[in-house]
């Protein structure tokens, strides 16, 4: 790269009043134009090309191909005064059009012994870097960070230009770089940089490196930011240490520093919640709702779960409605917490009323509150809610839900209505839905109670061809409907097929393969049963144990007997 080292002469300086772009030829008379940079150091990942006019040469990526060129005409006028310089530069970066030129006059100035680039002119420099990680230039804007490093006027403008445009296109591996080449070139990183650093670990999750980044900022006296100790706040409360992070924010706050108050009240109020300290998070929650900080839905989730968790199911409306308060949209999953909420540490019942409450207050349930009531109705008994619900699910498009599908099976199993559940089976497949594991149990337990083997063996064979994988239940369950036709040998079989898996021997399986052996007088095989549940640890009741009794007595296994009676405590 042939660049001119020879101090900037009157006819350079003519240059900066006037810039006059060239015309290339083309069959369609386009107008093009390419910037140019002048720099010095630059040799790497550029080309040069040379105008007519004058020796202004053009820097291009490698990438780029075909580019214009430019001849750049200059009127003669007397070298600027040097106190002048900043002003006729700046006048020339503000201009988009002449802005390639402000570069290369730029690097001339610095060839004059009394200029001295203002804040404002280092500024239009640097924003070059910024321009080309927007452009996604990255090979550009490494040549150009390993130039500016020994610019000791634009090196840390110019690094803080490289983190703040990596952090914006969330870039964060290589902000954390850029920290490390200031570090390692000996540049002092100032406030700002350690703050787009600590955002890069921040969003990457790493918030003990926050910490001490924090701590390596006060200890070098520079100004703490707003937005530093924002980050700061919100990684002590992510570390599980939100009484250090309100401490903090107390005190800058009483020094009348401006934060974003709305974040750390978030983040702060979850984490108080999380740790279930209610009388704190109750007070920071008020005191954000009386200053109308409360933006972050999620906040009034883990209040909610809080609540839950304590038994304080109460308060789990009143959060309801201080979101609907706030014109907060009350999600689907808030919904679905507070009634879960109620099924799981009240009454069925009480989940009920607080759902029906839910809509009067204005909440619009989604597919899984939906889903949740319809299994609470099933529980209850109240099959023509059930119904309804889910009806109302269908017609507002949550027709996919596996869930409420698995709840209205077994609520057609429990009331003795096999078609039907066929049927609806049949729909959701149609509307593209995979019936699970559940669903197959709930199909195949009610055509056993029906002494319906065929059509047993013929779910169980679509759960194998659909690659559904059966669990313990499935087992009993098909175990069980060849145990009432009277099929020991398919009962066995599926007994072999479900130890030769892995599965363990549990009451309701010991229960039904002692019945299965008994009535079968399958004796040696009743004897490796009760020996294998001995050894897994699988008790007996009252009622199991005296069908192995009676099978070992009938077959005069008086030895077997004697060891059954020694070996096992009823329950």
């Amino acid at each position: 790269m042939a660049i001119s080292s020879s101090s900037p002469s009157s006819g350079d300086w003519s240059s900066l009043p006037s810039f006059i772009s060239c015309r290339k030829s083309h069959k369609t008379h386009n107008l093009h134009s390419f910037f140019s940079i002048r720099w010095t150091n630059l040799r790497a990942n550029f080309q040069v090309i040379n105008s007519s006019s004058c020796p202004s040469p053009i820097l291009e990526d490698q990438s780029s191909t075909n580019l214009p060129l430019i001849d750049l005409k200059f009127q003669q006028h007397q070298t600027p005064d040097a106190g002048k310089l900043n002003e006729v530069l700046c006048e020339l970066f503000q201009d988009p059009e002449k802005e390639a030129l402000g570069y290369e006059q730029y690097e001339k100035a610095k060839k004059v012994a009394e200029f001295r680039p203002n804040k404002s002119t280092l500024e239009h420099v640097t924003r070059l870097v910024t321009s080309c990680i927007r452009a996604r230039k990255f090979k550009v804007v490494r040549t150009l960070l390993q130039v500016f490093k020994s610019d000791g006027d634009v090196a840390l403008l110019a690094l803080d230009s490289a983190m703040r445009g990596y952090n914006e296109l969330h870039m964060y591996r290589s902000t954390m770089f850029v920290f490390e080449e200031m570090i390692s070139a000996g540049i002092g990183p100032d406030s700002v940089c350690y703050c787009r650093i600590m955002e890069a670990y921040f969003r990457k999750g790493d918030h003990k490196k926050v910490v001490e980044l924090f701590q390596e900022l006060k200890s070098r006296q520079l100004d703490l930011t707003p937005l530093s100790i924002q980050i700061q706040c919100q990684s002590l409360a992510k570390l599980g240490k939100p009484l250090e992070a309100l401490e903090i924010f107390r005190s800058v706050t009483k020094e009348g520093v401006s934060l974003d108050s709305s974040k750390i009240y978030s983040v702060l109020i979850s984490s108080f919640a999380s740790i279930r300290d209610v009388k704190v998070a109750e007070e920071l929650f008020k005191e954000a709702e009386t200053k109308k900080m409360l933006r972050d839905p999620t906040v009034f989730l883990r209040l909610i779960t809080m609540y839950v968790e304590e038994g304080l199911l109460d308060m789990t409306l009143k959060v309801v409605k201080a979101m609907k308060g706030a014109n907060i949209r009350v999600s689907d999953n808030i919904c679905c917490a507070v009634v879960s909420g109620f099924s799981r540490k009240s009454t069925l019942l009480n989940a009920v009323k607080v759902f029906e409450d839910l809509i009067l207050m204005g909440c619009e349930p989604g597919q899984v509150t939906y889903a949740s009531v319809l299994n609470v109705y099933c529980r209850l008994g109240l099959y023509a809610k059930a119904e309804m619900v889910f009806r109302e699910m269908e017609e507002k498009g949550f027709d996919k839900c596996v869930v409420a599908y698995s709840s209205m099976v077994v609520m057609y199993g429990k009331t003795g209505r096999p078609r039907e559940a066929m049927r609806l089976v049949a729909k959701m497949k149609e509307r593209g839905c995979k019936p699970n594991v559940w669903i197959y149990n709930s199909l195949m337990d009610m055509h056993g109670r029906n002494n319906n083997t065929r059509q047993v063996a013929k779910l169980w064979s679509e759960m194998k061809r659909r690659k559904v994988a059966p669990d313990k239940v499935s087992y009993t369950t098909v175990i069980g409907a060849y145990n009432k036709a009277g099929d020991f040998e398919m009962c066995l079989r599926f007994y072999n097929e479900y130890r030769i898996h892995g599965g363990v021997l549990d009451k309701a399986m010991a229960a039904m393969m002692v019945g299965v052996f008994s009535k079968s007088g399958r004796v040696d095989e009743l004897v490796k049963l009760l020996r294998d549940m001995k050894a897994e640890g699988t008790g007996l009741d009252v009622r199991l144990y005296r069908s192995a009794l009676n099978a070992l007595a009938d077959s005069g296994l008086e030895m077997q007997v004697k060891w059954l009676q020694s070996s096992f405590e009823v329950t």
